[in-house]
């Protein structure tokens, strides 16, 4: 009952899934994102554990493919999965469970992998395919936002849509972004709204974050004086 994208701006390293769905949530469901390791959308009847599992497996330099292999493998609900995965280096990959439910797909490409279960039609992905390409020059959750109105756009879910989200992660343990539509009439429409309010508002505190290579935090030497 969803669409997504697992994606890597090769400009910046940034990782970040978008989704949609007609249920709830699908920010706490579908998207994992690990800066230095790569970015997993899990869905259909979604296993948490192809992320958790297979994050550090990226993070150790294996492939997506060789990770969805070994983890699949090993998954007794297999058929009725649905995965994309993406590593720091851009490589993809993406499996469709014979049993998850029409219309069922999936596309790879350099440094994306998009899904999607219960669509309208392949339409819906190629959609996302034909913006997510046409918009490099961009921002990855500029991108993952315009590929979300794409593919809703098009019919997307077949029930109609409810949640939405973004997640992208840059070179620090959190999210750059995290942009979550939990339950919203026009999930996509309420995404693009908080995007804003989010690049507005947040992202700037959060750049002033501490990091890795400055445990202070811009934030913090400003308000000591």
């Amino acid at each position: 009952m969803t669409f997504s994208i697992a994606a890597r701006c090769p400009r910046t390293g940034q990782l970040g899934v978008g989704a949609l769905t007609a249920r709830p949530a699908v920010g706490k469901l579908v998207a994992h994102v690990h800066a230095g390791a790569g970015a997993v959308a899990t869905q259909a009847t979604p296993n948490p554990f192809l992320a958790y599992d297979g994050l550090p497996l990226l993070g150790d330099g294996r492939s997506p493919q060789d990770v969805l292999t070994e983890l699949l493998a090993r998954d007794r609900g297999r058929e009725v999965r649905q995965v994309g995965m993406v590593d720091r280096q851009g490589r993809s990959h993406a499996y469709t469970g014979s049993r998850a439910k029409d219309w069922a797909g999936h596309h790879i490409g350099p440094g994306y992998a998009v899904q999607g279960n219960r669509l309208v039609g392949p339409e819906t992905l190629a959609e996302i395919v034909r913006v997510f390409e046409e918009s490099g020059e961009l921002d990855l959750a500029e991108r993952l936002v315009r590929a979300i109105e794409a593919g809703e756009e098009t019919g997307g879910d077949r029930h109609g849509a409810r949640s939405a989200t973004i997640t992208v992660a840059a070179d620090q343990p959190y999210p750059l972004w995290d942009v979550r539509v939990d339950d919203a009439v026009h999930p996509a429409r309420e995404l693009r709204r908080l995007h804003g309010v989010f690049q507005e508002e947040v992202l700037p505190t959060i750049r002033r974050l501490p990091t890795r290579d400055d445990p202070t935090g811009e934030a913090a030497r400003q308000a000591l004086g």
